[in-house]
Parts: structure tokens; C-alpha cells; sequence
């Protein structure tokens, strides 16, 4: 039997967050520079610098974000290409999916003959342990129960965890970075379990969001804050849907009002699921739940209700 084809340098990495698989794309480069494009901006002729020498010699390489979003005669050209893909020429493309969701199928197809297919992703129980990595690896002293508190505390986004780690450090320079600490950096960012649910109702998740209400209210959450918490989310997001996409993240992040810059990109793609005809409604929607419970209407009446207008499809979206 002849030995099988090596792989070409042709990737495909999937998944949740686009900090990880940025993350995951440049070390697939290694010390590569890429030529960058948005899947959605694809104008044609891309792969034609990785199929032509270089006059100088220098390294090519090609990373293709957003790759779901790539049109049908990307698809073609790309096909096109990897029939004899550069050996020395890096293809990555990055796709982000949703919860629960599997690699795009067409791309697939596309990479899987000649490349390689790679899922991107850090269970919640492995992320304290990719904390303490990341920290040993900006030689910072991140103690277990630190990492730990981080995660309870600012939630499941690699970005901002990676960022909260630079901020104590900034903070907090040569000291073991402990519990104690992280509650005197990040003290009063708000109840996480409330943040679940603003991420999984504008998400338009509605089972994720209907199971996060449901554990909050047999908590014993009140329902003032959890509606607090909600109706800053929707605050948060007409600022950031009505700021220039172009906006760079730490100018709209100020512009906002926001504290970090990993909230503006989170936003502007929770943003995007909602026109701001739609977040005025549910604007209204709030302040009528705001209403209600201060009334004497039951939080377990009305707070569904404000979460089912959030997490449905625009059609079932009364106004």
C-alpha cells in the first residue's frame, strides 16, 4: 500500500469564540504575516497570491475569518485552489458556530480532503487550567482559587478572562494573584448568573435562557434585579448598535460606556441579531415588566414573558 498524501498547510478551525480561534489561526501560521479577509467581504481572486511565487521569497499566507459567511463562488475559487494547494502557502479558515452546533458542512467538504479540521474550544471545567496557563505564560503568579474566582466572577469569555488577568497585573505587579484580589479588582461587575441569561436570551437562545431564569428565580433572585440586569444588557446594546461598525473596540467600548473592549465585539454580534426597531421594543417591553413587578405582579409571570419577547425570533416579537 503507497504511503497517503501528506496534508497540505489548509485549515479549518470551528467553534464558539472568535478569541480562541484567532488565537488557534495565528498559531496554525506560526511566524507567518497573513493577508486577512472577512468571509462576508470576499471580492474574488484572493487565493491568487498563495498560487503565485513570490519575488522576493517571502512567506504567503491567507486567513479567511467569518468563513461561513463566504458566497458560493468563494467556494468555487477555494475548490478551485486546493485541487493543488501550496505546499509552503498557509490557508486558515476560522467559522464560529453556535451552541451545540457541528463544523459547516460545506466547509468540510471543502478542507477535509486535503487539510485539516480542528474544533476550537475550552469546556468551563478546563477553563481555570487554560487560566493557569495563560498566566504562567506572562509570567504572572495565578493562585488555583484565583483562576477559579475569575471564571465564577467575569464567566466563560476567553477574552475578557484574558484580559482581566492583564488588568491584575497591571493592578496588582509581583503578587500572587489570589480570590481576595480578583473580588478588590472586579467587585461590582454584577451577578454572572444574570449575565448568563442576557447572553443566552439576546443570543436568541430561548431553552439556554428559559433553564438560566428558571435557576435564578429557584435561587431566590429577585426579580428587580434580575430584571436590572437584563434591562442594562439592552442599554448596553442600542449604545453599541448605534455607534460606526468601523468604530475601532477600545474607541466604542469608551463611546458606550463599556469597561472592556471583548464587551463591544461580544455586543456588536449579540447586536446584530436585533434591528434597533426591535430593541425599542423590547425597550418598552421592559419598562411595562419594570411596571408590573413593582404592582405586585409575580416574578415568575412576568419575567418569562420579557424573556420570551428577547430570545424569539423577530416574527414572535410583539410590539
Amino acid at each position: 500500500m503507497s504511503p497517503s498524501k501528506p496534508l497540505a498547510p489548509v485549515f479549518l478551525l470551528w467553534g464558539q469564540d472568535a478569541f480562541l480561534l484567532r488565537e488557534a489561526a495565528f498559531e496554525a501560521l506560526g511566524d507567518v504575516q497573513p493577508s486577512e479577509v472577512d468571509g462576508a467581504s470576499w471580492e474574488g481572486g484572493e487565493t491568487a497570491d498563495l498560487a503565485t511565487p513570490s519575488l522576493f521569497g517571502e512567506a504567503r499566507a491567507l486567513l479567511i475569518s467569518n468563513a461561513k459567511a463566504l458566497p458560493s463562488e468563494a467556494i468555487s475559487e477555494l475548490s478551485r485552489y486546493l485541487e493543488s494547494p501550496d505546499p509552503g502557502a498557509p490557508l486558515v479558515l476560522t467559522a464560529i458556530v453556535g451552541d451545540r452546533a457541528k463544523a459547516p458542512a460545506a466547509l468540510v467538504k471543502l478542507v477535509q480532503p486535503v487539510g485539516t479540521v480542528t474544533a476550537v474550544k475550552v469546556q468551563r471545567k478546563e477553563l481555570p487550567v487554560w487560566l493557569a496557563r495563560r498566566a504562567r505564560a506572562k509570567g504572572m503568579d495565578l493562585a488555583p482559587d484565583g483562576a477559579t474566582a475569575l471564571v465564577e466572577t467575569l464567566g466563560e469569555e476567553p477574552g475578557a478572562l484574558e484580559q482581566a488577568l492583564d488588568q491584575l497585573t497591571a493592578a496588582f505587579p509581583g503578587e500572587r494573584l489570589t480570590a481576595a484580589l480578583v473580588a478588590r479588582q472586579f467587585r461590582g461587575l454584577g451577578e454572572q448568573h444574570v449575565w448568563d441569561l442576557c447572553d443566552k436570551a439576546f443570543a436568541r437562545d430561548l431553552p439556554g435562557a428559559m433553564r438560566s431564569l428558571r435557576t435564578l428565580l429557584q435561587g431566590g433572585d429577585p426579580g428587580l434585579l434580575i430584571l436590572g440586569g437584563i434591562t442594562s444588557r439592552l442599554r448596553d446594546l442600542v449604545r453599541v448598535r448605534s455607534l460606526p461598525e468601523r468604530m475601532a473596540p477600545a474607541e466604542a467600548a469608551k463611546q458606550a460606556g463599556l469597561r472592556f473592549d471583548w464587551q463591544v465585539r461580544r455586543y456588536r454580534e449579540l447586536a446584530k441579531r436585533f434591528t434597533m426597531e426591535d430593541l425599542v421594543a423590547l425597550h418598552e417591553r421592559v419598562a411595562w415588566a419594570d411596571r408590573a413587578l413593582k404592582s405586585g405582579a409575580t416574578d415568575d409571570v412576568v419575567l418569562p414573558l420579557v424573556v420570551t419577547a428577547i430570545a424569539s425570533e423577530p416574527a414572535a416579537l410583539v410590539r
